[in-house]
């Protein structure tokens, strides 16, 4: 494993991050959850990334389980807050003061830990003033409950508007968490050199677009009866990627990969790693064989010629407007 800096701060992470979207409490069961999680951390994993919202806060309860033990200081775990949890009341969602600081005392309790290294605002939230939820934020960071603050899924502007108040207000916004991969590439023209230009980066979700990427989707032919796209509780992001032309020009990818003597999933992993405002990808396994064959993709360098490659087999699918980094219109309750 190798580990870099997370944004302009000291804080280092691990190149490959474990997370447990669609996995823990929904599509595996607690005791292969934890023992997929034992294997991340055996091949020199240190970074978790989770959220209230995922399986309604329950799986942040399966990582804290599976990470009882561990010494507290030998790891670095994530967490969001934003989406409706729990009963869905009014506030149970948003970035309101009073939903944040529920919702860490809350993520804390279910992660059985003093404070989470990384809090992150899941989405920007348009029905609150900015200046409330920096100053939420900072609070958090100043009861040591938080040591740093990130976000997900903010475009440049919002990034900028954010970081300027965490400046402000004395503490440091040093994360972005977008979704980008071969096919998704909406960071690239505004977000990127925005996080550059103000010392952020970015931990990414979705390297191998919901496994599409791996090539074990193929035109013309059914879902692997244990992939992710047949499993109906999980399957709603990848629906739209399973046209023919896209696995089509996947499998075209497959050579490249070969050459490289890596893996597909290796492959795209490797890929989004290139990017240097890139700290972190973040993986999901089902499996502690998955999990440790996704590990191979650190260090692997992709000459340019194939990156090039990439783009030019890739270029008629590829999602690349900034406009898609969407903030919600209104709160979901």
């Amino acid at each position: 494993m190798k580990y870099r800096y997370l944004g302009n701060s000291g804080f280092k992470v691990s190149e490959l991050v474990y997370g447990n979207w669609l996995t823990h409490a929904t599509q595996i069961e607690n005791e292969r959850a934890i023992s997929t999680v034992h294997a991340a951390l055996d091949g020199g994993i240190t970074s978790f990334d989770t959220a209230d919202v995922y399986a309604n806060q329950a799986a942040e309860s399966v990582l804290g389980e599976a990470l009882k033990g561990q010494r507290r200081e030998g790891i670095e775990v994530f967490t969001k807050v934003y989406w409706p949890v729990a009963q869905r009341m009014p506030n149970d969602t948003g970035l309101s003061r009073k939903h944040i600081m529920e919702s860490i005392n809350g993520s804390l309790k279910r992660l059985q830990m003093d404070y989470v290294d990384l809090y992150q605002a899941h989405r920007y939230d348009v029905e609150t003033p900015l200046e409330e939820t920096m100053q939420a934020f900072a609070d958090i960071v100043r009861q040591g409950k938080a040591l740093y603050i990130g976000v997900s899924e903010w475009n440049a502007e919002q990034i900028r508007a954010g970081h300027k108040l965490a400046k402000e207000m004395g503490f440091q916004l040093i994360s972005s968490q977008p979704q980008y991969s071969m096919l998704w590439r909406v960071i690239e023209t505004e977000v990127i050199p925005t996080c550059e230009e103000l010392g952020v980066s970015q931990i990414v979700w979705s390297p191998m677009a919901q496994g599409v990427l791996t090539g074990k989707y193929l035109p013309g032919q059914p879902l692997p009866q244990d992939s992710r796209a047949a499993n109906e509780k999980v399957n709603s992001f990848i629906q739209k990627l399973l046209t023919d032309d896209v696995l089509t020009r996947v499998q075209q990818l497959k050579p490249l990969a070969d050459e490289l003597g890596i893996t597909m999933a290796q492959f795209s992993l490797a890929w989004v790693l290139q990017n240097k405002n890139v700290s972190s990808a973040i993986v999901g396994a089902t499996s502690p064989e998955q999990i440790t064959s996704n590990i191979g993709a650190v260090g692997v360098e992709i000459p340019q010629e194939i990156m090039d490659k990439v783009t030019e087999i890739l270029k008629p699918i590829i999602v690349s407007d900034p406009r898609e980094t969407k903030a919600p219109e209104a709160r979901l309750v």
